[in-house]
């Protein structure tokens, strides 16, 4: 398929990665939740660092990086994320997840929408987001008019366009029928002014000031 230039350009300023940060702490949650037999739907997948965490690996983005070579146990499908439905078939995957991807798109309720339907019935919903509840974004919105992650800058605006807080993230995926809904934090927030993080016992106190990152995780009906 051919993909809208001006897609594939506002994603090639993120690289296709996360922080290694995150990436761990999906995979811990998704280690919980799923056997090592699972199938894993990786939408905005960028470079595939969760491939090979799981039995089978299917990763979908407007770009195909090279890092993510296919082979037997990892598909990859081109898509163009503004633009569901996706070209794959309802019910494909045991856990169909989103990492750092919906405040990229134009319309967050349609990608939550996409990934219940690609998750099995009973199946699992990860998505993970800035959260614009930390200490760091209530102080930037305060200040600057404008939460941190959304900033013009280099991996910000305009690649950000969606700021969501950790309410909306339970709205959208009421709506899209996901059930036993729960929302999670990094424990890894960076200090205003500085370029080091919070002391793990302050996350653990204050997991939502002191986490630069929510999840949302949910469940498809059965």
């Amino acid at each position: 398929m051919t993909v809208p230039t001006t897609a594939t350009a506002t994603a090639a300023l993120s690289q296709g990665s996360s922080s290694g940060v995150i990436l761990r702490w999906v995979a811990a949650v998704l280690a919980e939740r799923l056997p090592p037999e699972a199938t894993l739907l990786d939408v905005g997948c960028g470079q595939g660092a969760l491939a090979g965490r799981l039995h089978t690996y299917v990763g979908l983005d407007v770009i195909a990086y090279p890092e993510l070579r296919p082979r037997p146990e990892i598909e990859f499908h081109l898509a163009d994320l503004n633009a569901p439905p996706f070209p794959l078939p309802a019910g494909v995957a045991d856990a169909a997840i989103a990492v750092e991807t919906i405040e990229h798109l134009e319309n967050p309720r349609a990608l939550m929408r996409e990934l219940t339907r690609l998750a099995r019935p009973g199946g699992w919903v990860l998505v993970t987001t800035p959260n614009q509840l930390s200490w760091l974004s209530k102080l930037s919105l305060l200040c600057k008019h404008e939460f941190t992650a959304f900033q013009e800058g280099p991996g910000l605006y305009p690649t950000h366009i969606t700021a969501l807080l950790a309410t909306d993230l339970l709205r959208i995926a009421r709506e899209s029928g996901l059930q036993h809904l729960e929302l999670r934090y990094s424990g890894h927030g960076r200090l205003p002014g500085s370029a080091r993080h919070y002391p793990a016992w302050v996350s653990r106190r204050w997991p939502r000031g002191a986490s630069d990152n929510v999840m949302l995780v949910g469940r498809t009906p059965s």
